[in-house]
């Protein structure tokens, strides 16, 4: 055979062989290579985890873990692991799998309602990677707490209920430290002036916020109740107010999980720091995470001269008031009577 001719077959087989291998090289790369039937899943990788324990943490989203492998190394990620929260896309192909690995998510955390410090913790912790004891005891921090002037019992106010964004690997105190920003931003000079002219700071306007928060879910009538409570506090009368009952009921059982619809005598002779009826002032702490509503009813409150509210009968959500302790009477006998018709026991 013509040496020219050999030549030239040679070089077509390389060829030929060069695009088989450069074919099958682009399959390793660009086919897909995931194994789970949902559109989206996250992946979680903890701080300080390395290429192994990543392998291990995707490997029940991946179908062919070398094809993924070969694309990590060609691409130096086993020296750059990432920690944080990964979204995988099905379908998704070696090379998108890396690249998703670079890139963090952040997570949108929502928060309000919560009754506790404790609830928060705990919310906030199955959402970020620090559990909700290392929370905690950021939350409680001595040193923190004395450079912002919360103790233990009020430290919950600086949690303003709102949706943020964060890393899903942000620390417990980069966490703490962007609430209290959030905090401080929220108490400006306008609202804080508007709590001094209730002779309230702004630690004390939040745990009168959340009193009011717990008395009424009607946001209109907010108002009305945070004024009958700022008149009472001016006359020196205890608040008695039925929700920080319940709450020291439940703190002194440790049973927040408890239902209790009603409260009777023996209940408001407790003695219990969070008991508004034998305590004159407010509670040493917030009952709940006062929502933006309640906080500005007691900046904004109404000018009225009532004294006292009960729960209507005749508008269920909302409360009858009166300014004497006669028309008081009436109505919370007529509530009374309603509530016994009804079987209402706890």
């Amino acid at each position: 055979m013509n040496p020219k001719k050999i030549i030239s077959l040679a070089a077509v087989a390389i060829i030929s062989g060069l695009i088989v291998y450069g074919a099958f090289l682009m399959y390793q790369v660009f086919s897909g290579n995931t194994k789970f039937e949902e559109n989206e899943v996250y992946v979680y990788v903890p701080t300080d985890s390395d290429y192994e324990q990543v392998k291990k943490i995707i490997s029940p989203y991946v179908k062919n873990i070398d094809r993924f492998e070969m694309v990590a190394n060609k691409a130096s990620y086993p020296e750059n692991v990432k920690p944080g929260r990964f979204l995988f896309k099905k379908g998704m192909s070696s090379y998108d799998l890396v690249k998703a690995m670079r890139h963090n998510d952040p997570v949108n955390l929502a928060f309000n309602n919560q009754e506790r410090l404790e609830d928060l913790a705990g919310r906030v912790g199955s959402q970020l990677e620090p559990d909700s004891l290392e929370l905690l005891n950021t939350f409680k921090d001595s040193i923190f707490l004395k450079e912002n002037g919360f103790n233990e019992e009020n430290v919950f106010v600086m949690f303003i209920p709102n949706t943020y964004e964060f890393y899903w690997n942000t620390p417990a105190v980069k966490f703490r430290d962007k609430m209290i920003k959030e905090y401080n931003k929220f108490w400006n000079k306008e609202r804080t002036a508007k709590a001094e002219a209730q002779g309230l700071t702004p630690i004390q306007a939040t745990i009168l916020a959340s009193i009011v928060h717990k008395e009424s879910v009607k946001k209109d009538e907010r108002p009305r109740i945070a004024g009958v409570y700022l008149n009472r506090l001016k006359l020196g009368m205890p608040l008695q107010a039925d929700p920080t009952v319940i709450f020291a009921m439940k703190k002194r059982s440790n049973d927040f999980n408890q239902v209790i619809k009603r409260v009777f005598y023996n209940d408001l002779i407790m003695k219990h720091p969070y008991n508004t009826y034998v305590n004159i002032g407010l509670p040493p702490g917030p009952i709940a995470m006062p929502d933006i509503t309640a906080l500005e009813a007691v900046l904004n409150p109404e000018k009225n001269n009532y004294i006292y509210f009960c729960a209507s009968v005749d508008r269920f959500g909302y409360h009858e008031f009166a300014a004497t302790l006669a028309e008081h009477n009436k109505n919370a006998e007529k509530y009374s009577k309603w509530i016994n018709s009804q079987g209402v026991q706890r």
